[in-house]
């Protein structure tokens, strides 16, 4: 390799890692975390309430229901209004919920947490509730994308590309300084040998 090409090489290293830094920081903690989900206790907090539509709400939601069983129909402008003036509760247009006979129910997840809104269709009882289950919660979320949307898992994927070209320029820097270095392959080998092994040996 040249050295033009080298220091081309070294560019793209240390512009990859550094891009990538913050990143693989939190991913190699969410990482730990997420391994020991079960020994990290965690105590949602939970918000409820009950309420009754107004008249003419309900009387919009029950014109948007689905005239067939199973069709699908947004939430009514007129509903999306009045749960944010009444309980400051942002229902978004893109949600798309379930209608049945008897009511209508909205789920809406997010990293970290859940919320629900249960309406009966007959009476107008309103029924919410959100579980909150903290920040540890959110950070394991983001590591999986777990309802984090099409702009997150973008993110995740130009993450991952750039995760590789600081891998991939990091090995080459190591082919270039492996002559002067003797124990840069066996350490190589080793970090590919040792999960293999564990793998084969203990996982079943």
């Amino acid at each position: 390799m040249s050295a033009n090409g080298f220091k081309t090489l070294l560019r793209w290293h240390w512009i990859s890692s550094a891009l990538c830094l913050v990143g693989m920081l939190g991913f190699a903690l969410t990482g730990f975390t997420l391994n020991h989900a079960a020994d990290i206790e965690a105590q949602p907090i939970v918000t409820r309430w009950q309420a009754t539509l107004p008249a003419p709400v309900l009387a919009a939601v029950q014109a948007a229901q689905p005239k067939r069983e199973g069709g699908s129909a947004p939430v009514p402008a007129t509903l999306r209004q009045w749960a944010h003036q009444a309980h400051d509760l942002r229902l978004a247009v893109a949600l798309v919920p379930e209608w049945s006979a008897e009511e209508l129910y909205v789920a809406m997840p997010r990293p970290g947490g859940d919320a629900w809104l249960r309406i009966d269709l007959s009476s107008g009882e309103a029924e919410f509730e959100d579980s909150d289950r903290g920040l540890l919660a959110l950070l394991n979320d983001l590591h999986k994308g777990r309802h984090t949307g099409a702009i997150w898992r973008a993110f995740l994927d130009l993450f991952a590309a750039g995760c590789l070209v600081f891998c991939l320029t990091g090995l080459l820097i190591l082919h270039r300084h492996a002559g002067q270095r003797a124990l840069t392959w066996p350490l190589t080998a080793a970090g590919f040998v040792l999960p293999a092994l564990l793998v084969l040996l203990f996982i079943h």
